[in-house]
């Protein structure tokens, strides 16, 4: 199939439940009407209200929502385990509305496989012939079918369990014989409908783990269900979220974080660290002259790990694609998008304020500068606690309040200098230079070595 073609194509899908359905999608004045209005005078429900979207080859896309917004109904509208209302449906560019039971049976074994939240496993069967269950009603052969399901079972972190029974099994171990399951046939797209939310969260995290893994590997499409905003910003490259059964917003994570289309999308992204799921992108400026050298960040590089480049080089670092700078970030712009986020700002332009002293790992080579040229992101050696690395911090408060006084970030209250962010704060976030990005946006290249007689 061409990388341009959709596999799934779906343009102003209705799902109603109640008497006379049809006649919901088809009456202009009963679609502008509010859920509980739609009720009173109809009786009728719109699970699934006039949804568009593209699912592209390859990608992970993510339907998410609250309990009761329509993600699980419209998942299953897909293949028609819920018959839509009103709407196209297109799997290939063949119209999944106008298939007959044989067609969809073909579709639901072999080109679109469901991985449940309930296991839906077979008790009295055991972890290799589960998996191969899917081959089984294909009419696979007994030994062509446990061959492959073996394969996955391995594929899955499960081997040397193929004879167990599911009743022997932790809740995590089941839902990966649910996936291989679902892999054992090879489908073109697997749908996910919040698989993980019953399993407890160190499972569910190994299982978002196993996922991103065989995705990495196979680059298989997939359809995710969750009601799981990290999960979602985790997993996803493009998230349709959902509300009252209809699309709120469908972009990918950093543009749900950083351009919420309205309050209730604000709101629901309100407490997410800004700083692992936007990238450079949103904070590079134009290179200057002199900053022809330096750490090397690809475009794709989170602001997290930007800000550990440049913490540990206590220079800026430079945003590369190829071979070619096309930007470059420094302590005042990438903390300047940490502080949109911590005070609702809806400006673009990096603050500027009094500066937080946070501990930078410069590896004591740097030595202090004129009081008069030092500037954000270089390096001091004042103090006496050895070299650190200045970033302005939006405090909103006093602008002459000096670092050495416990500045308010976002309205956390900050160590004394010296001592470490407290946890939980914005500003914790940003000096958390290690921190882990929710996916593997880019690569953090060390800086040049150094030439000068400051390493003397």
């Amino acid at each position: 199939m061409n990388g341009t073609n959709p596999v799934f194509s779906v343009d102003g899908l209705w799902k109603v439940f109640g008497p006379r359905a049809e006649r919901v999608p088809a009456d202009p004045e009963l679609t502008a009407l509010p859920p509980a209005e739609l009720r009173s005078r109809t009786g009728c429900t719109a699970a699934v209200r006039d949804v568009s979207f593209d699912v592209r080859k390859g990608e992970v896309f993510v339907v998410m929502g609250l309990s009761g917004s329509g993600k699980s109904t419209l998942v299953r509208c897909l293949t028609r385990l819920v018959e839509p209302t009103a709407g196209r449906i297109a799997v290939d560019g063949e119209d999944v509305r106008a298939m007959d039971r044989g067609q969809l049976r073909e579709l639901r074994r072999h080109r679109a496989a469901m991985v449940f939240q309930h296991f839906g496993l077979l008790p009295h069967r055991s972890v290799l012939d589960n998996v191969a269950y899917g081959l089984e009603i294909q009419g696979v052969g007994r030994a062509e079918r446990r061959a492959r399901a073996a394969e996955v079972v391995t594929k899955v972190g499960l081997e040397g369990m193929e004879q167990r029974r599911p009743g022997r099994l932790s809740g995590g171990q089941r839902q990966r014989v649910g996936l291989a399951r679902a892999l054992a046939v090879d489908p073109e797209v697997l749908l996910f409908d919040e698989p993980f939310s019953a399993l407890d969260p160190l499972i569910r995290r190994d299982m978002q783990e196993e996922v991103i893994r065989l995705h990495r590997e196979e680059g298989r499409t997939m359809v995710f269900i969750t009601h799981d905003l990290s999960e979602a910003l985790r997993l996803g490259d493009r998230i349709a979220l959902m509300r009252d059964g209809g699309v709120v917003q469908l972009g990918t994570p950093e543009e749900i974080v950083g351009s919420p289309a309205d309050d209730y999308v604000r709101e629901f992204v309100r407490d997410v660290p800004r700083e692992q799921v936007l990238t450079v992108r949103t904070a590079m400026r134009a290179p200057r002259e002199a900053e022809e050298t330096g750490p090397e960040v690809g475009p794709d590089a989170t602001v997290a790990e930007a800000i550990e480049a440049v913490a540990a080089a206590g220079a800026p670092a430079r945003v590369v694609a190829g071979d070619r700078c096309v930007g470059v970030v420094d302590a005042d712009t990438l903390l300047g998008v940490v502080a949109k986020g911590a005070a609702g700002d809806t400006s673009t332009a990096p603050r500027r304020g009094p500066t937080a002293q946070f501990p930078a790992p410069l590896g004591g080579d740097a030595g202090p500068s004129s009081e008069g040229s030092r500037g954000a992101g270089e390096v001091s050696g004042a103090g006496g606690g050895g070299p650190v690395a200045q970033f302005p911090a939006p405090l909103g408060g006093d602008a002459e309040r000096q670092s050495q006084s416990a500045p308010t970030v976002g309205g956390d209250a900050e160590p004394l200098l010296g001592s470490a962010p407290a946890a939980g704060s914005r500003a914790a976030g940003a000096a958390r230079v290690g921190a882990a990005a929710p996916r593997e946006r880019g690569r953090v290249r060390p800086p040049a070595p150094r030439t000068g007689p400051e390493d003397v």
